[in-house]
């Protein structure tokens, strides 16, 4: 990749039909639409969006290498995103030195030790949910996902517990599914007179403000906080390299990005991960007997074939810049197709079956499996994200029989950011005999 002077564009061809069609098109499903494009145009084309402007969407391994390894000063986070919702603190928002400086100080969290740390938390949370399953009837595994990811962020990142816990329980919820809406279609925050979604979640936001000062006071004021693993608590002791803290307002924006980031996109691969073993049953049987590895190389199959984030995007900030065989003029919003990627026949031979042995051994190139992005804005929370899933799933599997099925997939079901299935990963379960 090369930034370059040159105002000659060079984009890869797309439909030309009116802005407003394409994106209802993608609206509709992003995956078969670029699927559509992708047989048409190759693997990259040239679209319209609503909210993101011209997007060069592209699907080669070798032109997303490029673009994960441009410079930030040259391609970063486009200007529409969710740091919008989620504070000028976010990850979302931040860039250049100032994002490089909160990385430093979040990527210990989630790492070594401290990763492991919070193996029991998931555990206990996985067995807290599932007490209550129903044996031997139908029901959708989601809520239970959504409500154990969601345990695990307030007791591992907010370090949450009692009135507090309760609160942001309901509160964040809310919240995030508003905030996720708002940050697609800014255009509905308008504020009439104190009413309509953007107020509200503005009131949702004050509240969560409050709430996480009351957890910071708590924090500095513990005289066993350096023994605390939760990573508010990391936060608060954490310091720049010229000796100064992360503000407040830094600190509750960080912690709002790693819940929305992590929560739901961790929740909804885990019910595709159902979703895919009732239809697999020997591989089902496999995981019943079989280590980390297996369980691990399962959680890359299901992100490979069912990633619930289908795109990651890049703005040119040079005057253009260079990515294989297209010139890129400033303002060009690039994306990485994840879907298209995944389903790339020379990495992945015979892509649509579902195959966790293909991540047994040496696994595909770093630019052909990218469900947490890539380059300097790769997924802070990837490390955590994968624990968590193999936690999880090793938890249910080890206190319930998953029923097989011969039921139809289920359809993928956009949820603004996520896409989940949509029936919420129906399942049958048994619990195994305490021996």
């Amino acid at each position: 990749m090369t930034a370059t002077t040159a105002t000659h564009a060079v984009l890869p061809d797309g439909p030309h039909s009116p802005r407003v069609v394409q994106a209802l098109s993608f609206a509709v499903s992003r995956r078969a639409t670029m699927r559509r494009l992708s047989r048409r145009y190759g693997s990259a084309f040239t679209v319209d969006s609503l909210n993101l402007g011209r997007m060069v969407m592209l699907a080669d391994p070798a032109e997303v290498r490029e673009l994960f390894q441009t410079s930030p000063e040259l391609a970063d986070t486009p200007d529409q995103n969710l740091g919008s919702v989620l504070g000028k603190g976010s990850f979302f928002a931040i860039t250049g030195d100032e994002h490089r400086r909160q990385r430093k100080l979040l990527t210990p969290p989630f790492h070594g030790r401290r990763l492991r740390a919070y193996e029991e938390i998931i555990e206990s949370e996985t067995a807290r949910e599932t007490k209550s399953w129903p044996e031997g009837r139908s029901f959708p595994v989601m809520p239970s996902t959504m409500r154990i990811t969601l345990n695990v962020v307030l007791r591992a990142v907010f370090g949450a517990e009692g009135a507090e816990l309760d609160e942001l329980r309901r509160l964040l919820p809310k919240a995030v599914k508003l905030g996720s809406i708002l940050a697609v279609l800014p255009i509905v925050r308008r504020d009439l007179g104190g009413y309509g979604p953007g107020p509200r979640f503005d009131r949702y936001r004050r509240r969560y403000d409050e709430i996480v000062g009351t957890l910071i006071d708590r924090a500095a004021a513990d005289p066993r906080l350096d023994e605390r693993e939760d990573v508010l608590a990391l936060l608060v002791q954490a310091r720049y390299d010229d000796g100064s803290p992360m503000s407040r307002g830094q600190i509750a924006d960080q912690l709002l990005t790693l819940l929305t980031a992590g929560h739901e996109t961790t929740a909804t691969t885990l019910a595709w991960a159902f979703e895919r073993l009732r239809r697999h049953p020997a591989v089902l049987e496999r995981l019943a007997s079989g280590g980390n590895e297996l369980l691990d190389a399962t959680v890359m199959e299901v992100q490979r074939v069912r990633p619930v984030v289908e795109i990651t995007a890049r703005q040119v900030r040079a005057d253009s810049l260079r990515i294989g065989r297209w010139t890129l003029p400033r303002g060009t919003v690039a994306t990485a197709c994840i879907t298209l990627l995944h389903e790339n026949e020379t990495l992945f031979p015979d892509p649509g079956r579902f195959d966790p042995d293909r991540f047994a051994g040496p696994h595909a190139e770093t630019y052909g499996w990218i469900p947490f992005g890539g380059g300097v804005r790769r997924c802070i929370g990837a490390a955590f994200a994968s624990l968590e899933m193999r936690v999880v799933l090793r938890t249910i599997l080890r206190d319930f029989v998953i029923e097989p099925t011969t039921d139809r997939p289920e359809r993928p079901h956009s949820r603004g950011i996520a896409v989940a299935p949509a029936g919420g990963g129906r399942i049958v379960v048994r619990r195994r005999s305490a021996t």
